[in-house]
């Protein structure tokens, strides 16, 4: 029997979601390891897939808005010639072709053509809300709704061989929002057939990584990452005390005499490294906070 921790702490926990798990249900196993209800992730993963979730406890759930934006990037098994319901391996198969003649060279020039700005279709099975209501709800009630088309980013789509015949090793890096489930089908399609796919895990979110990720049976408390390394991917604005309290004020800043460039958001941290709040950019030179962290 798993017993909570003695306090109800706030941090980042980088877990490695193993297959069979939603993300809802690592998130309630960790309220529970933690004695923290206040807790939720950046990202869903689906339930046969494995791989990074970042999981936020206490505060650090009010800043996960900037984690799930960040940049991802998956491995994947691509069966071609097999469609299914779910576009994984999971689903009933609904299409078969025969694609055995389809080279490596043939597949990688169509995903060549997937790369960029591409438009998808986002499946049913997934956790995007239409009319209020997650599709995958609708999905198991039998309802098929038409999806809005979104726009995003995939940086890489690499093919290998895996000495399967009509199955490929994919490594797609890709925006928040890509679905490789949906990649792969289109590539089943521009190879004028179809595809799903299996095994698929996240290696990357942002600069956490697969490698530093733990199982949920191994989580303890030296697990917890801290706030301010909760947004390590932030560009980070250290300040003195005198500015630290104008920020636990919840106050606009300059951002040129405090050092803020770029465009921002900036996570504003103590002398100590502490992080105090997170930055956005205004109009001109001002810096509004969106979120707040530290207390006067």
């Amino acid at each position: 029997m798993t017993t909570a921790l003695s306090s109800a702490p706030t941090g980042l926990l980088v877990v490695d979601k193993e297959p069979g798990w939603t993300s809802h249900d690592v998130v309630a196993r960790v309220r529970t390891l933690f004695g923290q209800r206040r807790a939720g992730h950046a990202g869903t993963l689906d339930p046969d897939a494995t791989g990074v979730l970042l999981v936020g406890l206490g505060r650090v759930t009010r800043v996960l808005r900037y984690l799930t934006v960040l940049g991802k990037e998956y491995t994947a098994e691509i069966v071609l010639g097999v469609a299914t319901d779910t576009l994984d391996a999971s689903g009933a198969v609904v299409g078969e072709w025969d694609m055995s003649g389809v080279t490596l060279e043939e597949a990688r020039a169509a995903a060549a053509g997937l790369t960029g700005l591409v438009q998808q279709v986002p499946p049913m099975v997934s956790a995007v809300k239409v009319g209020g209501t997650r599709l995958h709800e609708l999905a198991r009630r039998g309802v098929e709704v038409e999806r809005p088309v979104r726009t995003v980013r995939v940086e890489r789509f690499d093919l290998e061989a895996t000495g399967a015949p009509g199955v490929l090793r994919a490594t797609v890096a890709c925006s928040s929002g890509t679905y490789v489930r949906t990649l792969a089908a289109d590539l089943g399609a521009s190879l004028g057939g179809g595809a799903h796919v299996r095994r698929l895990r996240r290696t990357r979110v942002g600069s956490f990584t697969a490698e530093e990720a733990q199982t949920v049976g191994t989580l303890d408390a030296s697990s917890l990452r801290s706030p301010a390394e909760a947004l390590r991917d932030l560009d980070r604005v250290a300040v003195g005390h005198d500015i630290a309290r104008v920020v636990a004020r919840g106050r606009p800043l300059d951002k040129v005499p405090i050092g803020a460039a770029g465009d921002g958001p900036w996570a504003l941290v103590d002398e100590t490294g502490r992080l105090l709040a997170v930055y956005e950019q205004t109009a001109g030179h001002r810096i509004r906070p969106a979120v707040v962290l530290a207390s006067r």
